[in-house]
């Protein structure tokens, strides 16, 4: 098999003020969490050593599988779980060193919405918006001007009066994301708050999501096990597998250049890098005569318009079939992807693979059919 040609991608550096730039709200400094022993058992490993940056204003997303440790990361951040070692700040305080009365104050600065919504049955949408300021003491009047314009924000100022089992599972949810911001937090954290949504609903969503980040400048810490989700809405990725942070970096760049095979595997289907059932079925890591190559070609930024193809067939009079396409955007930036079949013998693979990174492209051999 001729080896891979890969040529580094150039893609555009973030603007310095981007989120990477801007000072981290949330931090992980070498953080372990352990769960205590069954009797007879080794304590259970959730966390291991992880340092993770949420800079200001930035909708960070954190993805793995189930079991990856997402849920126990994001439990560290409100309190509802301490550290076994090291510290998580949120803003500059150490939230696993306060007691019971300053970590409720803290809280009021962290919103949280739930896969499950949380609502309280009995109440309408208005007061289960209104619980955490009655909770804190706040006078009716001062709780009605917080609420009516967050109900207005997610788009529910008509629904005030509607409990929860009059509303879908979309209104639901907007109002979970009402009641996470009437406490007027500066971090906002997601629970997998989209997955017990049908996808237009999900959209929307996260949508509202991006609508709040920017309006309030909220910096968002979401987790999920869906690579869409993070396309979507986040400026930033980190995958965690077995505890540990893997891969993290802005959205586009982990999109357009995944280094680990955990993300690898996430992005396969979505980003158009999994070849189709017939051309894999067929696939050899061998060339034999009169074979074809196929040639995964990753287009990235201005490159991802480019008539790439028709140009490398101009300039060596190789006709290159086309197996698989996808163009899609990803934080803003076009990002496509094309499988194609050429000549597999070794001076025309050569040529191609090498016209293809003169033009400042990423060409892969992944064998012969």
């Amino acid at each position: 098999m001729e080896p891979t040609v890969n040529t580094p991608l150039p893609l555009p550096a973030e603007p310095a003020q981007g989120p990477a730039a801007r000072p981290a709200i949330i931090r992980f400094e070498a953080v372990a969490k352990s769960y205590p022993a069954r009797r007879g058992q080794a304590p259970v490993p959730a966390l291991a050593d992880i340092s993770l940056d949420v800079p200001e204003g930035a909708i960070l997303g954190v993805i793995g599988r189930s079991g990856a440790g997402k849920s126990t990361l994001i439990r560290l951040v409100n309190g509802l779980e301490k550290p076994t070692s090291g510290q998580v700040m949120v803003d500059g305080v150490d939230i696993g060193a306060l007691g019971a009365a300053d970590l409720r104050d803290a809280r009021r600065s962290i919103g949280m919405i739930f896969q499950h919504f949380n609502l309280l049955a009995r109440r309408t949408a208005f007061q289960n918006v209104a619980l955490p300021l009655e909770i804190a003491g706040l006078p009716a009047r001062e709780i009605k001007t917080r609420v009516e314009p967050l109900l207005e924000l997610v788009g529910l100022a008509d629904k005030r009066d509607r409990y929860p089992a009059e509303l879908s599972g979309g209104q639901k949810q907007r109002v979970g994301i009402a009641r996470a911001l009437a406490t007027r937090p500066r971090v906002l954290l997601s629970d997998e708050a989209t997955s017990a949504l049908d996808p237009e609903t999900t959209n929307q969503i996260l949508a509202l999501l991006r609508k709040v980040n920017a309006e309030l400048n909220l910096t968002v810490l979401l987790i999920t096990h869906e690579m869409a989700v993070i396309k979507a809405v986040a400026d930033r990725v980190a995958v965690i597998e077995g505890g540990r942070i893997v891969e993290e970096g802005a959205t586009y760049t982990v999109f357009a250049r995944p280094q680990h095979a955990t993300t690898r595997s996430f992005l396969s289907a979505l980003t158009g890098q999994s070849l189709p059932p017939q051309v894999a079925d067929r696939l050899r890591p061998e060339p034999e005569p009169g074979c074809a190559a196929v040639i995964r070609i990753v287009f990235t930024g201005a490159h991802a318009t480019d008539p790439v193809l028709s140009r490398v067939s101009r300039l060596l009079s190789v006709d290159l079939n086309i197996l698989q396409a996808q163009v899609d955007d990803i934080s803003g930036k076009p990002f496509g992807v094309i499988v194609v079949s050429a000549p597999g013998d070794a001076p025309t693979l050569a040529a191609v693979t090498s016209a293809v990174a003169r033009l400042g492209l990423s060409a892969e051999v992944l064998g012969y059919v």
